[in-house]
């Protein structure tokens, strides 16, 4: 998510096995040119590849607000499955996703009172027709 218009992910860490069987999709998304074809596209995103043999691929991204990061596992994922992942780390706004637990509720009401719609209307005369 964009934050006054400037996308929040900075850096995209993607780590494989060079030889693992979870590592498959990956590996196919790599030879396609699926992540180079993507990186053209978010040119703002740094992305380092780290192969970690013996161990099931993930993504992490890291964020400018907060130096917060976020991890997504790929373990027998599908292409689509990793260019869908990609795109939701570069959409999120990196922050911590908390719950609203009350909401705002003020013991005084407003002194202007409810708007409404009609509000405007209220002292306007409309002229009366008959229709035939």
């Amino acid at each position: 998510m964009a934050t006054r218009g400037v996308f929040q992910l900075q850096k995209l860490r993607m780590f494989y096995c060079e030889h693992g069987g979870s590592s498959r999709a990956v590996r196919d998304y790599l030879g396609e040119g699926g992540l180079v074809e993507w990186a053209r596209n978010h040119p703002t995103v740094e992305i380092i590849l780290k192969p970690r043999n013996g161990k099931h691929p993930y993504v992490l991204g890291e964020y400018k607000t907060q130096a917060a990061t976020h991890q997504i596992c790929i373990k027998n994922s599908t292409p689509q499955d990793i260019q869908q992942v990609l795109d939701k780390l570069h959409n999120r706004s990196g922050r911590k996703i908390k719950k609203m637990v009350n909401p705002v509720v003020t013991p005084t009401p407003s002194i202007q009172g409810v708007w409404t719609p009609m509000l405007d209307l209220q002292n306007t005369t409309f002229p009366v027709r008959f229709v035939d």
